[in-house]
């Protein structure tokens, strides 16, 4: 169990509880209702309603209580492994495949097959619900993830994502014709404030990120790029690369409201993942191909 704990200032006179704290947090209005029922949330010490007008000075404290476990059943899916030994292994995640359980995910994850395939060892330091699982990518895009079979290992990986050292190069096709052959995007991504499954560039209760861009080829209305992350926001590249005025393929939240259905998403692929052995103490590094949609794509609108 953890403690929030926020001070009003004067920006936020006036607004509502529930959008006071999924401004400030990633709760959902509903989730903020169920922690006020449960009596999780206080202002100045007193329990209040959803609908309480935030004062200056308020004090606000949100009790998190621990996240309800679900027994997660392993499933007989198969993988696509790079790489495996006792410590971790290395796996090529198709498109469309969710990372772990979470509402309307409950089975078909990465995670229930990982649970079939390693049995017992893997990490339990992300809880029952993400065992092993390190860091994410989206539901849409494809490419290598990995995953930690021991605590060692994951706290080992771990601190290398928080230093930045894990190098990870993405590739993806993007709108439209990208003028500068390479570029950094550094721009702090946050909550967007009316949309809460989006995210946007802005300077409100955002975190530093950090985008590095190279274009690999022009195509017929697209360009291939290939995006080298520095940090590790949610939908970073997505969002950057639509800050510019070049939104990825196929993107149903980013992109123009006309999707490219056969793209099945965002054309996003996880090519390439570099780190130290947590145990072997040396540098290993992966790479992996274009998904099938991106592959077909690409061919569709390259220039002969």
């Amino acid at each position: 169990m953890s403690i929030l704990n926020f001070v009003v200032d004067i920006e936020d006179v006036g607004q509502r509880l529930d959008s006071y704290i999924s401004k400030k947090t990633d709760f959902s209005r509903n989730s903020v209702q169920i922690l006020l029922d449960d009596n999780y949330i206080s202002v100045n010490s007193k329990l209040v309603t959803k609908s309480y007008k935030m004062k200056l000075g308020d004090e606000v404290k949100i009790i998190i209580p621990p996240p309800k476990e679900t027994q997660i059943i392993p499933q007989n899916i198969p993988l696509d492994i790079y790489y495996e030994d006792d410590d971790l292994l290395v796996v090529n995640k198709p498109k469309g495949m969710v990372v772990h359980p979470a509402n309307g995910n409950e089975d078909g994850t990465l995670v229930n097959a990982l649970m079939f395939h390693c049995k017992d060892s893997l990490s339990g330091i992300n809880g029952e619900i993400r065992p092993g699982i390190v860091h994410r990518i989206d539901k849409d895009t494809s490419g290598l993830l990995v995953v930690a079979k021991n605590d060692f290992a994951h706290e080992h990986l771990a601190e290398q994502f928080r230093m930045h050292s894990i190098n990870r190069i993405y590739n993806a096709i993007v709108y439209g014709n990208v003028k500068d052959d390479e570029g950094d995007i550094n721009a702090p991504i946050g909550r967007h404030k009316t949309d809460r499954k989006k995210f946007c560039v802005t300077n409100q209760n955002s975190k530093s990120a950090f985008t590095h861009y190279k274009v690999l080829e022009r195509l017929k209305g697209y360009t291939l790029i290939e995006a080298k992350l520095k940090t590790g926001r949610t939908h970073q590249i997505r969002v950057h690369m639509q800050s510019i005025g070049h939104p990825l393929a196929g993107d149903p939240i980013y992109g123009p409201k006309n999707i490219i259905k056969e793209l099945d998403g965002q054309a996003l692929h996880a090519g390439v993942i570099g780190f130290i052995h947590p145990v072997q103490n040396k540098y290993m590094e992966f790479s992996a191909p274009w998904c099938e949609q991106f592959e077909k794509f690409y061919k569709k609108v390259k220039i002969k």
